[in-house]
């Protein structure tokens, strides 16, 4: 018997098995087919505008590429498979067909129903990011925020004309995690109370070709994450949203200071977070947009602009900006 009951599909450590077999190197031309495809439906233009949306090259060069066949029976193996480990390495393996997917828009929405252990087995979005990007790309905003941008957000911020809600996120942001003290009205932590100050200072921009209906900040908040109590049914909660292609972060834990647990949501999906941290949740958030190839939310895009161009320095120059994300980034990077 196998040590781990599925090296007759894949064995990881000796490159063998079933999968193994069947790959045929000539097929290392299937991605350029795919993308000159793409390029012939007229997607080249989009290519230049960056985001999360666009087609991209990957950092990872698969040694094998996989036919279609071969990356609908992989799918198969992983979406029935106990193994953890095994599903990780299956969904490397199905990473190119996976992202053609994701980029097609007759597909796009049948992401989740399709690779279902996005929704149980934590790290996949982070895999395919990794994927996407490289190392050095993925852990920018963990290694910057909070040594490089989280005291110049709350000291900028602290210019801004007064309000209840901006006092509120201030207090939290400057205050531990851990503090309790009675009678002040904590919002979140103070990471992502640092996150939302952002918002604060790079707010939504007005809505629609005659530029009405502005969107205050405090609004926008209730679009990037949402609070539930511990005990909240999360399939009661799916039930009761709107579908929406932007993801967004359901918070769940005894209070807002105190969450135990982050989800993202998309499309009426649940998927949880490996991080148990609000800004590792808040990382999860931003990256889930290129892993699904969904955009930003209208309310939120200038604040996700400049998250990508300046924290994680993803297609700098590439995506339009407004001049409000260029004014912040010059304060805060001065």
């Amino acid at each position: 018997m196998s040590k781990n009951g599925y090296e007759h599909y894949y064995d990881g450590e000796s490159g063998t098995g079933y999968l193994a077999w069947r790959i045929k190197t000539i097929q290392r031309g299937l991605g350029k087919e795919r993308r000159a495809s793409f390029e012939g439906q007229g997607l080249s233009a989009e290519v230049m505008s960056g985001g999360p949306t666009v087609r991209r090259e990957s950092e990872f060069t698969p040694e094998t590429v996989l036919s279609e066949d071969e990356c609908k029976e992989a799918i198969a193996f992983m979406n029935h498979s106990a193994d953890e480990d095994a599903v990780k390495k299956m969904m490397k393996l199905t990473f190119d067909y996976r992202r053609n997917m994701v980029l097609d828009h007759m597909q796009s929405r049948d992401i989740l129903t399709v690779f279902p252990r996005f929704k149980d087995v934590k790290g996949l979005i982070e895999q395919d990011f990794v994927l996407m990007f490289g190392e050095g790309v993925s852990g920018k905003l963990l290694e910057k925020w909070t040594t490089a941008f989280k005291k110049k957000v709350i000291q900028q911020c602290k210019k801004l004309p007064t309000t209840s809600d901006v006092g509120e996120l201030l207090l939290a942001a400057e205050s531990p995690s851990d503090d309790s003290e009675e009678g002040v009205n904590f919002v979140w932590d103070t990471d992502l109370s640092s996150i939302l100050l952002l918002l604060h200072l790079i707010p939504p921009s007005a809505q629609g070709r005659k530029r009405t209906g502005k969107v205050s900040a405090s609004q926008a908040e209730k679009h990037l994450v949402v609070f539930k109590k511990s005990g909240t049914n999360i399939e009661e909660h799916l039930r009761n949203i709107t579908a929406s292609a932007q993801p967004y972060l359901l918070a769940v834990g005894p209070q807002k200071k105190s969450v135990h647990q982050y989800f993202i949501i998309l499309d009426q999906h649940a998927i949880p977070c490996k991080s148990t941290s609000s800004l590792g949740a808040f990382d999860e958030l931003f990256k889930a947009h290129f892993v699904f190839g969904t955009s930003y939310n209208t309310m939120l895009h200038n604040m996700y602009t400049f998250i990508q161009t300046t924290v994680y320095n993803i297609d700098v120059g590439k995506v339009k900006e407004s001049p409000r994300v260029a004014e912040v980034r010059a304060r805060l990077l001065s």
